[in-house]
């Protein structure tokens, strides 16, 4: 029995270094911009299908196709907020959640168009079926390199903005976008750069999810509502309370899933609608 909750806290937080890597450019663009990108999913599931694309056509690892695809994503990124996001994000709070519904809807169909609705998966080589041993418990490397990444990305993130001129310069305008103005920061580029970062990680999940489970063109949306979820539960616009919220989210999940394997995913969201009645902030806002 308690090997058996041992097991499930531990595979509980790699999931939720999975949901918080899928979460931390929607936590970043929202505590930035103020933007809800219900695309965000569907931007991930690109990523997927970029990798193997390039995987396939170019008959290499898909790691090796991330320097490839990173910098792709990076500019889509820039490209949405400059053509499609900073139009939206002036025409109050409504204007961004249906601008990225309708981006949603267009980027399934296009997926859909051409790529067919039919699962896929990418493969991880040798790494997908490896793991090790401590003691009784098992892991799966993948797992592990996926809570590393995590961590890796959010920890960088959080040095780009407490550490570089530029970091202040994202803080100043997250804090008073006129003020940052008033003192001579360009905010459009701010904006663009951190769309750009958001899209790339979004990319970069994707790939994981892509390494860790099958996927499909309408994928995006449960995507989405597991990265919202730990956002909102781990505090709006905090990157390290994002992490938190994933941790909190995949424990929950193993745990009830040791229970009773039905309400696994039911008492996320059951922990999600709590979090909004008693903290609404999150647990680190």
């Amino acid at each position: 029995m308690i090997m058996g909750l041992v097991t499930g806290i531990v595979q509980g937080v790699l999931l939720g270094g999975a949901y918080a890597l899928i979460a931390c450019g929607l936590s970043l663009a929202f505590g930035v911009m103020r933007l809800v990108n219900i695309a965000h999913g569907d931007l991930a599931v690109c990523g997927a299908y970029l990798a193997l694309v390039l995987a396939t056509g170019l008959g290499v690892p898909v790691a090796v196709t991330l320097p490839l695809i990173l910098p792709i994503a990076f500019a889509a990124g820039v490209l949405l907020q400059l053509v499609l996001f900073q139009r939206a994000l002036r025409g109050g709070v409504l204007a961004p959640v249906l601008v990225t519904f309708g981006l949603s809807v267009m980027i399934q169909n296009l997926l859909v168009t051409g790529a067919s609705a039919d699962p896929r998966s990418l493969d991880g080589g040798r790494l997908a079926m490896a793991g090790f041993t401590i003691g009784d418990l098992t892991l799966s490397w993948l797992r592990v390199i996926g809570f590393l990444l995590a961590v890796a990305v959010l920890g960088t993130l959080h040095l780009l903005l407490r550490r570089t001129a530029f970091g202040r310069r994202i803080r100043a305008t997250a804090d008073d976008l006129e003020t940052a103005r008033l003192v001579g920061i360009r905010v459009r580029p701010v904006f663009a750069c951190v769309a750009g970062i958001a899209v790339a990680t979004a990319v970069l999940a994707g790939v994981y999810i892509g390494l860790t489970a099958t996927f499909d063109p309408y994928a995006g949306g449960l995507t989405l509502i597991f990265a919202f979820e730990a956002v909102v539960v781990g505090g709006l616009g905090s990157l390290w309370g994002t992490l938190l919220g994933g941790i909190v989210l995949g424990v929950t999940q193993q745990l009830v899933g040791l229970w009773d394997v039905r309400f696994a995913v039911l008492a996320v969201h059951v922990l999600f609608f709590t979090v909004l009645v008693v903290r609404p902030r999150g647990l680190l806002s």
